[in-house]
This record gives structure tokens, sequence and C-alpha cells, in this order.
């Protein structure tokens, strides 16, 4: 974290021809004195996140040690991702580097500590937009700190803003147990002062900005991490409720008639997948979600402006592809695509799922990541046993090539429903079937229910059938597996999968379950890299070569020793 600070203190520490007053007296006297300038600060928490190498760790952190991702082309510009790819990291490594992060967490904390001193100099600045601001800031740096904690375990965790040379910066990493906890505790302190439905003149707030569904939806999977599976339900329960709210609202200000909704939803505010004004033809809920974005299924996302002016998602543009180079230096690994070798489907079994062909386009031999990069798309049914897709647009046209717009999207409805299904499977006993008391069957039933609800809504099929049969789920551990598979069958490539297997990691006290589905893609090293993952500490990545010269507290993970061959010191 002290390279993160360094960066942040600036010239301030420099010595220059110029005459370059102390940062803070420049931040005490001439800036923080209008609502207007706490404005600008905290939208700069928003466009640091947008920035490339924010969200190229949340794709990387959350998905390039699964069993989704590999290699795609062009790896000689990224030899560091290339390294992950083979399982081969250490602290040297470019995508170890936090600074990002920390520097949004700094910036929030500088909102926290002037943002009050605005408020009493700013007559125009109430004390209900006071309180919301401070939410909002406070659920930005309580998800930075949920970034780092997943992928780093133990950080150090701080809450004052760094604003000169004289404070302390060489701080200990908290334990994850502790700062997760903290980071509840802020957002059930803030929760009910954050906006809830932004105005209709400001559409893109509503998903764009942190509300008090975000919020609601960060404690539902925070405490699905500190296992407190009932609570992590209670949330889930806020949030689809909320949305079921938001989605009467829209549609009544719109005189919209429900008259057309999908009864195989069940009352649950998701896009259909299915176009009804073109027979056999599939694909509207991706076009929604990832295409226009700030769908009405979307509770947070990073969102891109559609003009060449606007910045762009350069993560996706270099990862997953733009019109320049239709694959990105990542790919599908063979095991979540077709098997080439077996033509066969190991996620996807059905053929039918318009989720193989929104997430992964084939190209002969091999295959592309098809979300995010691909603006439009459509998925026509074959028959009743098979499905092609039929992609329409690629982002960068009419734009320029590299210039993909896709929103990055931190959470969805679908995506909630699925967090709940998971703790409901943890609140199930172990017993055999036939042992189930009333409430383990109630449990594994609901639970169920989700994933079934998402899984037909993906189904190129209408009337749609039945593929997931209850029977074949009713112990703790068959439901608990098909949860997490629909999680991957549903969230693919959206930075989700290697972070759900640090959970189970976690939750199971050991790497079994991990190791045997992230090591799926590999083959000539599989044995090396199961080998390396038996340890629970190698599920997290090792702290940055260059925090451990300057931070002398920080302690390198041990399953990386020093990182390096030769020791640091």
């Amino acid at each position: 974290m002290a390279c993160a600070l360094a960066a942040l203190l600036g010239m301030s520490s420099c010595s220059d021809f110029l005459e370059v007053e102390p940062q803070d007296k420049i931040i005490l006297d001439k800036f923080w004195n209008e609502r207007a300038d706490v404005e600008s600060v905290v939208a700069s928490c928003y466009s640091s996140l947008q920035s490339s190498a924010c969200i190229k760790r949340m794709m990387i952190w959350g998905e390039a040690r699964s069993e989704n991702m590999d290699a795609g082309n062009n790896m000689d510009k990224d030899v560091n991702l290339e390294n992950i790819f083979k399982a081969n990291i250490n602290s040297t490594n470019a995508y170890t580097t936090w600074v990002d992060f920390y520097y949004v967490i700094n910036t929030c904390n500088t909102v926290i500590k002037y943002a009050p001193q605005v408020a009493a100099k700013d007559p125009g600045y109430t004390d209900s937009e006071l309180k919301a601001t401070i939410a909002e800031v406070t659920a930005l740096r309580a998800l930075c700190y949920f970034y780092l904690i997943r992928t780093f375990r133990d950080v150090p965790y701080v809450t004052e803003p760094y604003l000169d040379d004289d404070q302390k910066m060489d701080l200990e990493a908290t334990p994850f147990e502790d700062v997760l906890s903290n980071l509840i505790a802020d957002l059930e302190r803030v929760k009910n002062d954050a906006v809830h439905y932004y105005p209709k003149t400001q559409p893109l707030y509503q998903t764009g900005r942190i509300t008090s569904t975000a919020i609601n939806a960060m404690l539902c999977e925070m405490y699905l991490w500190q296992q407190n599976y009932q609570k992590c339900i209670d949330y889930a329960d806020v949030v689809i409720n909320d949305m079921k709210e938001q989605y009467e609202k829209n549609n009544k200000e719109n005189n919209i008639s429900n008259n057309n909704e999908d009864p195989e939803l069940e009352g649950y505010p998701l896009i259909p997948t299915r176009y009804t004004s073109m027979l056999n033809t599939y694909g509207n809920d991706y076009n929604a979600i990832f295409g226009t974005g700030n769908s009405s299924e979307s509770i947070f996302e990073l969102t891109f402006m559609q003009d060449d002016n606007m910045p762009a998602n350069g993560a996706v543009a270099d990862f997953y592809g733009n019109l320049t180079n239709i694959m990105g230096f990542a790919s599908p690994s063979s095991y979540v695509g077709t098997d080439v070798s077996q033509n066969q489907y190991k996620v996807f079994a059905n053929k039918l799922d318009c989720r193989s062909y929104q997430a992964i386009m084939s190209m002969g031999t091999t295959n592309s990541i098809c979300k995010y990069a691909w603006r439009m798309l459509r998925v026509e049914a074959i028959g009743t046993t098979a499905a092609s897709a039929k992609v329409e647009t690629m982002y960068g046209n009419p734009y320029p090539e590299k210039h993909v717009q896709a929103n990055w999207i931190v959470y969805r409805l679908s995506d909630i429903m699925l967090l709940k299904a998971e703790a409901l499977t943890q609140l199930m006993s172990d017993a055999a079937s036939e042992e189930q008391t009333e409430a383990d069957k109630d449990y594994c039933n609901k639970a169920f229910r989700l994933v079934t609800v998402i899984n037909k809504r993906a189904l190129c099929q209408y009337p749609r059938k039945d593929t997931l049969n209850p029977s074949n789920y009713t112990t703790k551990t068959d439901i608990e597996n098909l949860v997490l598979n629909e999680r991957r069958r549903e969230l693919m490539f959206e930075g989700k999968r290697w972070y759900d297997l640090v959970r189970r990691a976690r939750r199971d006290g050991k790497t079994d379950y991990l190791k045997s589905e992230s090591c799926n893609k590999y083959s000539s090293n599989k044995q090396l890299v199961e080998s390396k993952l038996t340890r629970m500490d190698a599920i997290y990545w090792p702290y940055n070569y260059d925090e451990l010269k300057v931070n002398k507290n920080l302690h390198q993970n041990p399953a990386f020793g020093t990182g390096l061959n030769e020791s640091y010191e």
C-alpha cells in the first residue's frame, strides 16, 4: 500500500523550480468550499474505477485463475497475463499491484473527512445530501476493500486520508475477517442514508451510481463470505423486492403493461431472452444487459457512454476483443467451450442454453470471448435440439475500432438470486436425502427453484421444458454444486468465478473443490498446478515485490515465499 499512497502524494514530496504549495493547504483553502467540489471528487472515484487498470484487475483477479479463461492472442504483449494462465505467479507480476484500488480508497477517505466541512460552509448542501454522499463513498471504499481481501486475503486497512509525508504509511496487513466485519458494519451504518431512486432526468445514475439497493447487494454477498447465511438471504430478499418495486415503478411511469411478462420467470423482473416479434430468435436479454447497458435488472455497473469522444472500456478491448482483434489477450478455455478433441460440451451440456452462445463465439477450432465484446447478437434455435449464434455488431463500429463502450457490471439481479440460493444450501444439514428434516427439504426446494428460473430464462426454447430434474439434486452437496455450476454458466467472464471457488474453499476449509474445478483447463502441467493449489495460502495472490520493499511491516503470503528466487532484503 505504501507505493499507492506515495503516488497519491504526487509533487508534495518533491522539490521543483515552481513554488508549489503543500497539498493539504491547497485542499483546505482553495477547494473544499461548496457542494460542487465534493461532487467532482466523488465523480473522480467512479472515473478511477472505470480505468483500464482497475477493470483489468476485476477481470483477472476474479476470472483468470479459474477454469473459464485461458490465453488468447498476442500474449507476447502481456507476458504477465501469460504467466497467470500458466499458474506461474510471483510478486513481480504487474497484476499483483493494488495502487489503483488504494487510490480510490484514499479519495473516498478524503471525501468522508472534508464533506462535512463543506456542508458547514455551503447552505445549499443539505444534511440529507451530505449523508447520501458519505453513504456513497463509504460503499465505494467498501467495494474496493472487498476486491482486495478476496484477492490477497489480509490487506492494510485504513479509513483516514493520506495527505502529507508525515503520516505513517507502512501499515501491517489487517486479517481478512476483521476487514470484512468492518466493511459490513460501515455499510449497515450508512445503508439507509443512500439514494434509493435517482430522478428520471438522470436515468443512468440509477445503475451507474451507488444506491441503497447496491449497498444491500454488497451486504448480501459480504454476509455470504462471512458465512452468516440467514443475513445473506435476508438482504437478497431486500434486493429482489427493491428490483421488483423499481420494475413496477418504471412500468407505471412509462405506461407499460405487464401482460407480456414471461410466466416462467415466476415474477422475478428478469429480462426474457426470447424476442416476441421474431420466431425462434433469442438473445434479447443479452442485448439489453450487455449491449444497451444499464438494464432493468442491473443493480450497479461502471458506465461508459456510447460516444466515441468519451472514455472507452480499454480492458474489454484488450482482453476480450475488439473489431481489430476479435480474440483478445484472453480466450475461453477448451473446457468451458467445445472440447475440440472430444467434440463434447463440458459446462454448457444443454446446446439450447443461450448463454453458451452469448459468452463464447466459435471460431472454427478456437473460441473467443463474446460477452462484453459484442454489442448485439441473436441466437436462433435450430429445431428442438440445438441453436446457432448470429452475431450482429461488435464494438468498434461505427466508432474507432478499439473504442469499446461496454459497461462493466458489478451486480445484477440473477447474481443476487444465486447468492441467495447458495446461502440456502448452507442452511441444510449433511443428512442423506431420506433422513432430511422438513426444513432441509424446504431450503433445497427454494434453492432449486431459484436456479431453475435462471436456467429456464436462458433456454432457446418456447414453451420451455424443464431441463433440471429435482430428483437429481436432493443432498446438500448436490444442490450446492448445482448452484455454483449455474453461477458459472450465468456469470461467465464477469469476474466472479475465481471468487466463487475461493469462497467455497474457505467454507470447506480445504482446496479440493477449487483444485478439481480450476485445474480442468490444464493438460500437460495439471499435476504441478494441483500441487501448488493444495495449500490454502495459494488460492490468494502474492503481495507485489515493490510493496514489500517499501513496507517492512508487510509479510509475503507464505505460499509464494518472497515471490522471487533471491531474497529482496
